[in-house]
């Protein structure tokens, strides 16, 4: 995926022109524009602003890729493990500012600059109506993942610094930002127009397709509203309708991605391309990286038949050498390292222990799922349908949960063909799969269960959104690590704290939104995830 910046006007073409005015005025006339310099923008490009704030969203270093989605949520979710106490901390639940500042920092640093830009020049313009509200619906995305793991924030305020002065942005409530959301979408939504102008080859995602955009943002309504359950089930049910009368996905072609290709940072899948260096399974390393696969997640995978374990994980000779993946990702021999543990306390679980056993553990597959080529998904059809299934038990949606549940599963397994290395799963494998793991029914919680953790399986390498999820559902059933030193007390984080710059530089919001939340902690629960 290559950046299509638009061409400036030649040099030559614009001298000729200011020397032509200044000729007509007098000499008295026209020095701003002859000290104009001919080759820089001095108004904002919306579409190349727009490209590059798809492109800054998806990835803009380890803040919003890496550390909040592997490190943490992929670790906490039980995807990762780690005996490297302070690289993989959501492995044990520890603190390193750098970790859990990260998405904030890039959020309000770095992934609002263009979008709050494009939503200021569009304003009130009626040909430029659906690339303000596909602005915006990109808005409530980038604000989404802020408001999912750290509660309050800024939402209202959020981005103004680089349009309006406003540096210090309040605090809004989480109860206050759901609400703001779902009604963005619903307007947003109604208000493109396929008629009009959009974005085009610009838009990376759904190449300026309006009507894609409408379905995306229902779909994110459908996210969203599912996200209530807990703490409002008439608003959630109110918003979950209201999405999948709007109309959400309805196959793999409607999924939202960004494709990437092996280059600079403007090319590269960020999450591959920071997994494959010192910090988590460099091939160089011969299977002693850092960020090994969990055995939560190895177990299941093995444990269920998933034919996804190949593309998901690996031993370490087919990272080293892909033509070794035949044997390497063989699923009897996948190993997922425990959790909890450090280069020392593994030896009590694991008599004789040597560092070099490490090598013996699976890694997450750099060929495929975590290449520098992978895309980046937003938002899947496979997730769509498993919110369905949920709709469709709780009386909301139509069909039934197994039509969905199965949908799910076959969207899931045939989406891997657009993955480097990736083919789709057989429909005989699929089948067979579907026929050692059948969608059963039983209790309300029962269903819950297998949706829930069917939700996990799918959506590997989506984790800040199955750390979401977790919270909301319970599901997976997962047990907590209690490594010494650990945030918690050896319960499962419910946040992330904020910013420690956000207490002395924006000292007076921060304070409110400590009081209104409560105490800034990993075990403070946010508003939608109530007990």
């Amino acid at each position: 995926m290559y950046m299509k910046i638009n061409q400036h006007k030649s040099y030559s073409a614009r001298l000729l022109a200011l020397v032509f005015v200044f000729l007509l005025s007098g000499c008295d006339k026209g020095f701003e524009e002859l000290n104009t310099n001919p080759n820089a923008y001095t108004e904002p490009v919306v579409a190349n602003l727009f490209s590059y704030n798809l492109i800054k969203t998806a990835g803009e270093s380890d803040g919003n890729t890496l550390y909040p989605n592997d490190k943490l949520a992929g670790a906490m979710m039980q995807y990762f493990a780690s005996l490297n106490a302070y690289q993989w901390t959501g492995d044990k639940y520890l603190a390193k500012a750098g970790y859990t500042d990260g998405l904030f920092g890039s959020v309000y640093g770095v992934e609002l600059k263009e979008n709050s830009q494009i939503i200021a020049e569009t304003a009130g313009s009626p040909d430029q109506i659906n690339l303000h509200h596909i602005a915006q619906i990109w808005r409530v995305f980038i604000l989404h993942r802020a408001t999912d793991f750290y509660g309050d924030v800024p939402y209202s305020e959020a981005g103004l610094g680089y349009v309006s002065g406003i540096y210090k942005p309040k605090y809004d409530k989480q109860s206050d930002i759901y609400p703001a959301m779902l009604k963005q979408l619903e307007s947003s939504a109604a208000l493109l127009d396929a008629s009009k102008p959009s974005y085009g080859a610009a838009d990376y995602v759904y190449n300026g397709n309006v009507a894609k955009w409408k379905t995306f943002a229902y779909s994110m309504m459908l996210r969203l509203g599912m996200r209530l359950t807990k703490v409002d089930p008439a608003l959630a049910e109110t918003w979950v309708k209201k999405a999948i009368a709007g109309g959400v996905m309805q196959s793999n072609d409607d999924v939202a991605r960004l494709n990437h290709t092996d280059g600079t940072e403007l090319n590269f899948y960020w999450s591959g391309r920071e997994l494959r260096g010192g910090e988590g399974v460099p091939p160089s390393a011969k299977g002693t990286g850092y960020g090994k696969m969990g055995q939560t997640f190895v177990n299941h995978l093995k444990n269920t038949g998933d034919p996804r374990l190949p593309f998901y994980i690996t031993l370490w000779p087919g990272n080293a050498d892909p033509t070794q993946l035949p044997t390497s990702t063989i699923a009897a021999n996948q190993k997922g390292l425990p959790h909890g543990y450090d280069y020392s306390s593994i030896k009590t679980l694991i008599p004789g222990w040597t560092d070099g056993m490490l090598a013996d553990y699976s890694e997450i597959n750099l060929n495929t799922v975590a290449s520098n080529s992978t895309p980046s998904v937003f938002l899947s059809y496979n997730e769509v349908e498993l919110y369905l299934a949920e709709a469709a038990l709780r009386g909301w949606g139509t069909a039934d949960p197994k039509a969905h549940y199965e949908n799910a599963v076959r969207a899931s397994m045939k989406i891997q063909s657009i993955y480097p290395g990736g083919s789709s799963v057989s429909d005989a494998q699929i089948n067979a799969y579907l026929a050692q793991n059948p969608y059963t029914g039983g209790s309300f919680e029962d269903q819950m269960k297998q949706i829930h953790t069917q939700f996990w399986a799918s959506q590997f390498m989506n984790n800040m959104e199955v750390y979401a999820n977790w919270r909301r559902t319970g599901y997976p059933v997962l047990i907590p690590t209690n490594y010494p030193g650990n945030e918690t007390g050896g319960t499962m984080p419910r946040r992330l704290p904020y910013p420690q710059s956000e207490a002395s530089l924006n000292s007076e919001n921060y304070k409110n939104a400590v009081a209104t939340q409560g105490p800034d902690l990993w075990t403070t629960r946010i508003w939608w995830d109530k007990l």
